[in-house]
């Protein structure tokens, strides 16, 4: 026995509303594609072709291995060293050993040998020493007039120092003369050169002494 229920006029109403809207939106869906169309609608099968089987290799038998037995170590046998030398009869002559050489001695290098006497300036004295200054004239000379030449014969060391001087030629006034020497004495010379290396040396220096206005 079928009950029919009877629906108030609000509920058939919303019923009504829900129906249409749900319409509407069907609608709206097929109008723009969204749902497709049953023509339009493929079944796409795929079908894989699986690769034909392939047989696994053989695998190969194992080969038998032999395993030998080690070899016990063989016992060290003790060994005698003997020198060896040639066998000699008495008649046969000995050759006798060569003499040693001596060891080879170191030979220190020679000095260079210098000749004896100093060396001979080709040139005034005055030329190689830069400190030097002229005689005094003595007062008594000069009031006596006394004039001349004179020529001094001067050594010089390895320094540069004069060691020794002389009368080479004389003035004819012993005042003069030593006024010379006296002067030389307190000149300050460079060393003369031979080789690279200073040595002692000679040489000639003459003065003039001469009074003005005569």
């Amino acid at each position: 026995m079928i009950v029919m229920r009877r629906f108030s006029p609000d509920r058939l109403a919303g019923l009504s509303f829900v129906i249409a809207i749900h319409l509407a939106a069907l609608y709206a869906l097929w109008s723009y594609r969204i749902l497709p169309i049953p023509a339009d609608a493929l079944t796409v099968f795929v079908n894989f072709i699986n690769p034909p089987p392939q047989a696994p290799p053989k695998a190969e038998p194992p080969r038998p291995v032999k395993l030998e037995k080690p070899r016990p170590p063989e016992p060290l046998r003790p060994q005698q060293l003997v020198a060896e030398a040639p066998i000699i009869s008495p008649a046969e002559p000995i050759a006798p050993a060569p003499p040693k050489e001596p060891p080879p001695v170191a030979v220190a290098p020679a000095p260079p040998v210098r000749p004896a006497g100093p060396l001979t300036l080709t040139e005034e004295l005055s030329v190689t020493c830069p400190n030097r200054a002229a005689p005094a004239y003595p007062p008594y000379s000069r009031r006596s007039g006394e004039q001349g030449r004179v020529v001094l014969r001067v050594e010089l060391d390895e320094h540069g120092g004069v060691v020794q001087a002389g009368v080479a030629t004389g003035s004819g006034s012993s005042r003069l003369d030593e006024a010379a020497l006296s002067a030389v004495r307190q000149w300050r010379c460079n060393p003369a050169m031979r080789g690279g290396v200073p040595v002692r040396a000679v040489a000639l220096q003459p003065f003039n002494f001469v009074l003005e206005g005569r």
